[in-house]
C-alpha cells in the first residue's frame, strides 16, 4: 500500500496500524514546516536524540518560498545527515520504524523520508568467556550487528571486503550480514547461501544464528558433528574471511558463523597463531590428541576391564582395587548424566554462589559417592580426565559430539564386547567421513581428497602467510 499525499489520511493510517495509543513506546511528534504539517515517527530508546533534536531546529527556521516541491528535494536540501532515504511503501517503511529507523511525513509528498539516527542498547565489547586466548586480542562481538561489523572492518581494511545484509523472518525481521572478500570467496557456495536465506519460511529467528543454521542445513540432524564453526572473536572472524571463507552475522547474536567448516576448521583455535610455530603446533596436536583420549578412554577401559586377561603386565594397575557393587557400564553411565546435570547447575547458579557450592559438590560426589559403594575410585578419575577434555575444545557442538559418540561406545561395549566396541569405532568414524560441509565437501578435507601440502598445514602450524614482494604497502 502506498501513501497518500495527504499527512491526515497517513497518519489516520499509522495510528491504526501501530495502535500508538496502546504502544507507549511508540512516539509521534506533529509540527510545522515552512507553513506545512509535519509528523515524525520513532521508537523511544532506538533515536539519538541530540541528532534529532538538531536536525528539527534547522526544520523550524525553514521558509516557506524556500519550500521545495517533492519529498526527494528536500532530502538533499535539508536533510544534511548522513543515511537517509525515501520510501513509497506502507510496509517497507513499518518494517524501517521498528528497527529503530526515524520516520518523517510532510503534507504534500507522497512518501515517507526515513533518517537512520538508530542507537541500541548494547554492552562492551570485552573478550568473550569461552573463547579466551593467553595471548592476542581482547574485544569480543556483542549483540549489535553494526558494532561487530565494525569489528571485523578494523581489522580488514580492503575495499573487496563485502558485507550484504538480508533479512529473515516474517514477524522478526532479523538482520542477516553476509560477509566475505570479493574473488576469494566460493561463488556458488555465496549463491546458495543467499538462495535458501530467501527461501527461509520462518516466523522468527527466536534462537539467531541456530535457527539460521538449521534453516541453512536442515538434513542429517542425527550426526551430532557441528557443521559450522562459530565464534565470538572478531580476530578469527576476520583470518578465516581473509582465507576465503564467509562469515555470517545475525542481529542479537555475539557470535559469528563461519562457513564452510571442516572438522579441522573447527578444531582450530586462535592461540594456536598468537605464539611462535613450534608452540602452535603443540597446542594443536595436544588438542587432538586430547579430543581421541576423550572419545576413546573409557570405552577402552571398560572393554579391558570385561577382558581382564588382555591387560598387559605394565598396565595391571589399571584394574580395580576394590570390589564393584554397581556394574562398571551404569556407574560410566550415570556419570555421564551427573556432571551435564552438574554443568547446568553451574550455569544457574549465582556467580557469589558458583566456587562453594562446586567444592562441595566435588567433595560429595567424588569422596563420599566412592565410600557408599556407589562408584569405584577408577570409575570416578577416568571420568574426571574425559570432563576435563571435553573442555579443551572451544567448540560445544565438537565436545557434545564426542561426549555422544562416547556414550554409544560404552553401550555398545558393554552389550557385545569387542564386537560392540568394534562396531562403535566404525560408526564414529563414518559419522565424521560422511558427514559434509554446506558446501557440500568432504568434512575431513584435506585426508579426503588427500593433499598432503594442506593436510601438513593441519597439523603443523608455519610462518604467518607475507606479504608478496610488489605488494608491500597495498
Amino acid at each position: 500500500m502506498e501513501f497518500s499525499k495527504s499527512l491526515s489520511d497517513n497518519l489516520k493510517r499509522l495510528k491504526q496500524v501501530l495502535q500508538v495509543d496502546k504502544n507507549f513506546d511508540i512516539v509521534y511528534r506533529v509540527f510545522e514546516v515552512a507553513d506545512k504539517k509535519a509528523a515524525l515517527f520513532f521508537v523511544d530508546g532506538f533515536t539519538k536524540d541530540e541528532v534529532l533534536l538538531k536536525m528539527m531546529q534547522s526544520w523550524w527556521s525553514i521558509k516557506k518560498e524556500d519550500m521545495p516541491p517533492d519529498a526527494h528535494g528536500f532530502s538533499k536540501k535539508y536533510l544534511p545527515y548522513g543515511e537517509v532515504g525515501l520510501v513509497k511503501k506502507e510496509e517497507d517503511m513499518l518494517v524501517q520504524l521498528l528497527m529503530g529507523i526515524t520516520c518523517l511525513f510532510v503534507d504534500g509528498y507522497d512518501c515517507c523520508l526515513t533518517i537512520d539516527c538508530r542507537t541500541y542498547p548494547a554492552r562492551g565489547v570485552d573478550e568473550p568467556e569461552k573463547d579466551k586466548v593467553m595471548r592476542g586480542s581482547r574485544d569480543g562481538f556483542v549483540e549489535t550487528l553494526i558494532f561487530n561489523t565494525a569489528l571485523i572492518r578494523r581489522r580488514i581494511r580492503d575495499p573487496k571486503l563485502t558485507m550484504e545484509i538480508m533479512t529473515a523472518g516474517g514477524s522478526s525481521h532479523t538482520d542477516i550480514a553476509i560477509c566475505y572478500m570479493e574473488g576469494r570467496q566460493d561463488g556458488a557456495l555465496l549463491k546458495n547461501i543467499k538462495d535458501r536465506i530467501q527461501k527461509l519460511k520462518v516466523d522468527a529467528l527466536t534462537m539467531n544464528q541456530e535457527s539460521l543454521a538449521e534453516g541453512l542445513y536442515p538434513y542429517k540432524w542425527y550426526n551430532p558433528f557441528p557443521k559450522f564453526k562459530f565464534s565470538e572473536r572478531p580476530d578469527t572472524a576476520a583470518a578465516c574471511i581473509l582465507e576465503g571463507n564467509i562469515v555470517i552475522l545475525v542481529d542479537n547474536s555475539p557470535a559469528a558463523m563461519i562457513l564452510p567448516s571442516s572438522v579441522f576448521d573447527i578444531i582450530e583455535e586462535a592461540d594456536d597463531y598468537y605464539f611462535p610455530p613450534i608452540t602452535g603446533t603443540y597446542l594443536r596436536l595436544s588438542r587432538m590428541a586430547t579430543a581421541l583420549l576423550c572419545l576413546l578412554l573409557t570405552p577402552t577401559w571398560l572393554l579391558l576391564m570385561m577382558n581382564p586377561g588382555w591387560i598387559p603386565g605394565p598396565l595391571e594397575f589399571i584394574q580395580l582395587a576394590d570390589p564393584s557393587y554397581v556394574p562398571l557400564i551404569y556407574q560410566l553411565l550415570l556419570l555421564e548424566f551427573a556432571i551435564d546435570g552438574l554443568r547446568l547447575a553451574a550455569i544457574n547458579t549465582p556467580n557469589m554462589l558458583t566456587t562453594p557450592l562446586s567444592v562441595i559438590a566435588g567433595i560429595v560426589l567424588g569422596e563420599y559417592s566412592v565410600k557408599s559403594g556407589w562408584f569405584n575410585s577408577e570409575t570416578m578419575l577416568y571420568m574426571a580426565f574425559v570432563t576435563i577434555s571435553n573442555y579443551s575444545q572451544s567448540s560445544f557442538e565438537l565436545g557434545y559430539a564426542l561426549k555422544f559418540m562416547r556414550v554409544m561406545l560404552l553401550i555398545l561395549t558393554a552389550m557385545f564386547n569387542v564386537w560392540g566396541y568394534a562396531a562403535g569405532i566404525v560408526i564414529s568414524v563414518c559419522a565424521i567421513v560422511f558427514n559434509r560441509t554446506i558446501a557440500g565437501k568432504s568434512y575431513i578435507y584435506p585426508l579426503i581428497p588427500f593433499q598432503w601440502g594442506q593436510l601438513k598445514k593441519r597439523f603443523l602450524r608455519g610462518r604467518l602467510p607475507m606479504a608478496k614482494k610488489g605488494q608491500e604497502g597495498k
